[in-house]
């Protein structure tokens, strides 16, 4: 998806555009830099600052794009992204790579269970779970330039589901008219789709998870809903509407402290194909 972040950026060609990056993805934005060398800054792993002085170049009306890895973003600079960004109103994007487990051999230092579920609560953000890089392409052109903070989750293990998105519009992958729905966001959807496409169930997917697509939920309503998330925050944003049946799988309320690949922690979880097919069926 990282790639795709950056045609986008090449292909809109705003002069307004800057990129504050954290030593993440700098060689593939070497030609936007020769291209335009003011308007690229790398400032290293300085987190806080990166959101900051995103923060004093949206004030003079550019468009910021942050970028860097997701925990070093979104855990150690939410105080700065709820203050400098979000308190005084000023629009910019912010844009991570390593979605929860994408960095599963690195440690726990770069797994991220609740950047979602955390930025969310702020007043006036805008949470975006693409899991596929024309959802990367179709949402950052949508909401670039709309003078609010916007929180894209990019991941290097992206769905190969082709679907057309909106943003704030969930995605009725296929209703079967089933008492039962499963609901869940982002890559994991490719996980999901293969467990449950052949079940008696209907299957909703969301990319933008704040504002959630209440009509869309209020549709199956009536229905025993299944969440199948791999970072906390679907769910969370489910459930703000009242009255609802749902039960969450996924992440649990412990760490990760192996080390291997994605593939791997989604086992952990019970996250992989088998395992979604058989507590969809359990539930049937």
């Amino acid at each position: 998806m990282r790639k795709q972040f950056r045609d986008t950026i090449v292909d809109i060609n705003d002069d307004k555009v800057v990129l504050i990056l954290g030593d993440v993805s700098v060689y593939l934005f070497n030609e936007f830099e020769s291209n335009n060398p003011d308007k690229v800054f790398n400032l290293a792993i300085g987190e806080n600052s990166l959101v900051s002085v995103s923060a004093g170049l949206s004030s003079q009306g550019l468009i910021p794009f942050v970028h860097t890895i997701n925990p070093f973003l979104s855990d150690r600079s939410y105080e700065q992204i709820k203050l400098d960004m979000l308190y005084n109103q000023f629009g910019g994007n912010i844009v991570t790579c390593g979605a929860t487990f994408d960095y599963a051999f690195d440690g726990a230092s770069h797994h991220c269970h609740n950047d979602i579920a955390n930025l969310r609560l702020l007043p006036d953000i805008e949470v975006l779970q693409p899991g596929s890089d024309k959802e990367v392409d179709v949402l950052v052109r949508s909401q670039y330039n709309n003078g609010k903070t916007t929180y894209y989750r990019l991941s290097d293990f992206p769905h190969n589901i082709d679907i057309d998105v909106e943003f704030g519009k969930g995605v009725e992958i296929f209703d079967k008219g089933s008492s039962t729905t499963v609901m869940t966001s982002g890559p994991i959807l490719q996980n999901v789709y293969e467990a449950v496409k052949d079940l008696d169930v209907n299957l909703v997917y969301f990319h933008t998870i704040k504002p959630i697509d209440t009509d869309l939920i209020e549709k199956y309503r009536w229905t025993d809903i299944l969440v199948f998330q791999e970072a906390n925050g679907l769910y969370e944003a489910i459930c703000d509407l009242p009255y609802l049946e749902v039960k969450k799988f996924g992440i649990s309320d412990n760490f990760y402290t192996e080390y291997g690949s994605v593939h791997d922690a989604r086992k952990y979880y019970g996250l992989d194909v088998d395992n979604i097919n058989k507590k969809t069926r359990s539930e049937l």
